[in-house]
């Protein structure tokens, strides 16, 4: 089965958050003031950013050539895209030996999200998205979408009570399974890199990689301030936080569409296939980017009853 398919996007899964006062779209690579720096480039397809608040020139310059060769070691763990990585090599073989650490950090947080959403985060609907997008893909496509036996089929593959996983050995338990860890892995990476520049002596600093987590209080020791796109295309603001020391994540289930009419979102129910969302987004604040990251993922194909139970278990859930 071919396991990856390629789509124009800003982001895969997180798409709509923006900021609000302290705006990093647009930062040269390194831009600095004399009270902060700025680093812009690509961290699994998607636009990154971080800006570190009295930053020196020469400190950040060295802090942010560690931050691109940590990205690119993570990107050789967790890219769909390159056929050298070691996902690439688990959807391809169904099994990988001996896996990268972080692998299997990032398999036990989709388990802990998978359960905590009631198996709405689900990585391995890797099958279903890639029978959608390339159906939606070629020419003369039923605008209706692939045939019930295909979608079936594609289904029947997904449910990550399938996949094995411990230090010695990562396996799949079914034909035709896949996994896309772009629901986790962009949170994964933003905690990482927020973990290395305070290893380096960094305790303000906003991060965009993926996902957004706001480390310290801000220039103005008031907080991070972070905007909640009002729609996919990023047009306006919704809601305006203050962060300080926390993550947050944003899932829109049409945040990128597979389709011409723009009804089928990239965003997919692991038993159902695409869905009408209840919710056009869903933002979910928490210690750590790659809960958040997941959560929201999970929470985008919930309704009210779920993101209420969500709320109950302790998650700050905004939609």
């Amino acid at each position: 089965m071919r396991t990856s398919f390629r789509i124009d996007r800003r982001r895969l899964l997180s798409i709509g958050a923006v900021f609000a006062g302290s705006a990093l779209v647009g930062a040269s690579p390194l831009a600095a003031t004399q009270a902060d720096a700025r680093w812009s480039g690509q961290a699994l397809g998607a636009h990154a950013t971080i800006r570190l608040v009295g930053a020196p020139d020469d400190v950040a310059r060295g802090a942010f050539a560690s931050v691109e060769r940590e990205i690119d070691r993570l990107e050789r763990i967790f890219s769909l895209y390159r056929p050298d990585t070691a996902l690439s090599r688990l959807n391809r073989e169904g099994a990988v030996a001996e896996p990268d650490p972080e692998l299997l950090a990032v398999l036990s947080l989709a388990a802990s999200a998978h359960r905590l959403t009631g198996g709405l985060f689900d990585p391995t609907v890797q099958p279903v998205f890639v029978a959608l997008a390339e159906h939606f893909s070629a020419a003369g496509a039923n605008p209706a979408g692939p045939s019930p036996a295909t979608l079936e089929r594609a289904l029947a593959a997904v449910g990550f009570d399938g996949v094995r996983f411990d230090a010695d050995r990562i396996a799949f338990e079914r034909a035709g399974m896949a996994v896309t860890l772009n629901g986790i892995a962009q949170g994964y990476i933003t905690d990482r890199i927020a973990a290395l520049l305070r290893a380096r002596g960094f305790a303000d600093m906003l991060l965009d990689i993926g996902e957004i987590a706001a480390v310290g209080r801000g220039p103005d020791r008031q907080g991070w301030r972070v905007g909640l796109a009002q729609d996919p295309a990023g047009t306006g603001v919704a809601e305006t936080l203050t962060l300080s020391n926390r993550a947050v994540a944003t899932s829109m289930v049409t945040g990128t569409t597979l389709d011409r009419d723009g009804r089928v979102g990239h965003i997919i129910h692991p038993m159902r296939g695409p869905v009408t969302p209840t919710y056009m987004r869903v933002t979910v604040i928490d210690d750590s980017a790659a809960r958040a990251d997941a959560l929201s993922t999970g929470a985008a194909l919930m309704d009210a009853a779920g993101i209420a139970g969500l709320r109950r278990a302790g998650i700050e859930i905004h939609v």
